[in-house]
């Protein structure tokens, strides 16, 4: 059992854990995200804090708004809404057992979460109960419809959404099947679904058949894909011992530089409102 125990440690916990340390957040609430790195110089906290100030700051997020974070990870952004915004009304929904009883033994606040999808909110929450919704940097694992369709069940009047998700340019359209096929399973191996993605027309025609009204598309590849894949590389001649959380984060960075260099598949910041 002892050998079984020391075995499993080099596992993550589940497929969408990452572990924070390794990357540079220390805090028992990290961060989890691919980041929004302005400069080289940036921390990794820093960097998970700027692109969660960025989607917040996308539908004018304020103190009086009741907040709904999915997909909120270890926790550290919820402290963020805390901090930065004084968000009055906070609830949150997360997938991971671990990540949630972590942040009700951690975070001393009313904070109301559930473990439970993204694609369930209709039976967690009231119908209209909020006025905004945020996903940070998680998206793109699941069908852009059941996510909208979730999240549209649950806003307000003129509630607002945004989040982040992968984008086809023009280019990739342009592809034949195996180098369709390339990419599909590329991003597989990322849980994410090539079938699931569209190019920016079609993108924007998709979320407004669900009811939506599009606020913006930002591209913002060059920010989260090239700056993680090189702050990794960096980080890569300190690092001590190998693991799977290693090996998994160095093969996040690699995906992400490619995807980045080759430009076919773009990684896109959405707001909507709700009419």
């Amino acid at each position: 059992m002892k050998w079984l125990q020391a075995i499993q440690q080099y596992f993550p916990s589940h497929k969408y854990a990452i572990n924070s340390r390794i990357l540079g957040d220390d805090a028992e609430l990290a961060w989890s995200n691919l980041g929004y790195w302005e400069d080289a110089t940036s921390s990794y906290p820093q960097a998970c804090q700027n692109l969660a100030f960025h989607l917040a700051q996308s539908i004018h997020l304020t103190s009086q708004d009741r907040l709904l974070d999915i997909g909120c990870g270890q926790g550290a952004s919820l402290i963020f809404w805390l901090e930065n915004f004084q968000i009055q009304n906070l609830s949150a929904v997360e997938l991971q057992q671990n990540c949630v009883e972590k942040i009700q033994k951690n975070l001393n606040s009313n904070l109301k979460i559930h473990q439970d999808s993204f694609l369930n909110l209709k039976n967690i929450y009231p119908q209209n109960s909020m006025d905004a919704v945020l996903c940070v940097d998680a998206a793109y694992h699941s069908d852009l419809n059941s996510l909208i369709l979730s999240v549209f069940d649950i806003l307000n009047s003129k509630g607002r959404f945004a989040f982040h998700y992968l984008m086809l340019s023009e280019d990739f359209l342009n592809l034949n099947s195996i180098q369709q096929l390339k990419y599909q399973s590329l991003l597989k191996a990322a849980d994410v679904n090539v079938k699931h993605l569209n190019s920016k027309s079609d993108l924007q025609t998709q979320i407004e058949n669900t009811g939506f009204d599009v606020l913006s598309i930002e591209d913002l590849s060059e920010a989260v894909f090239h700056g993680f894949a090189r702050y990794v590389q960096q980080q890569k001649t300190r690092a001590t011992g190998l693991t799977l959380d290693h090996l998994k984060i160095q093969m996040t960075a690699k995906l992400c530089e490619k995807l980045y260099t080759d430009g076919l598949i773009r990684y896109v910041q959405i707001s909507v409102s709700k009419p």
